[in-house]
């Protein structure tokens, strides 16, 4: 059996964040921030014109997504012992434990994930990549993708998909 995919690995695909990560043991990392690098692959079926995707339509969809998490403050909105409120004067409060944080709410992203770990972030761009893919090539039969978060150089998560049908 034969199988095709494409690789991204661009120095643009990049975002810096702040974060902290929540250990089993209710203990937290203090706030702090990561320049993250992403790694993708695409794996699909050859379209009649011998191409899984094109490069230049691939990347720009990679490229939106690294942007919306670029310069935020990211939180889990899962986590059973994380609280976050926005006020009405447009700050986010975020408690954790006997932690409080207050940032302009447009600074503060909230991502549905129980915890900020680099493999829950590769799972959640996995996620999303792979709705704009189908959203956006109907005609790509997606066989599986590949994603890389990349916190400090030598360090990552990674998410794999595997269609099933």
């Amino acid at each position: 059996m034969e199988e095709w995919s494409i690789q991204i690995d661009k120095e643009y695909l990049k975002f810096s964040a702040a974060h902290f990560l929540i250990f089993p043991d209710g203990t937290a990392e203090r706030l702090h921030g990561h320049n993250y690098r992403v790694y993708v692959e695409i794996q699909a079926n050859l379209s009649p014109h011998g191409l899984v995707l094109d490069f230049l339509q691939a990347k720009p969809v990679v490229r939106e997504l690294v942007d919306e998490l670029d310069e935020h403050w990211i939180i889990p909105d899962q986590h059973s012992d994380l609280k976050h409120s926005l006020r009405e004067d447009g700050v986010m409060e975020v408690r954790y434990k006997d932690r409080y944080y207050a940032a302009p709410s447009e600074d503060v992203l909230v991502l549905p994930i129980n915890n900020t770990s680099a493999e829950n972030l590769s799972a959640w761009l996995g996620g999303e990549l792979v709705k704009r893919l189908e959203a956006r090539f109907p005609k790509l039969e997606l066989l599986g993708l590949e994603v890389k978060v990349e916190e400090t150089p030598g360090q990552r998560g990674v998410w794999r998909f595997r269609n099933q049908t």
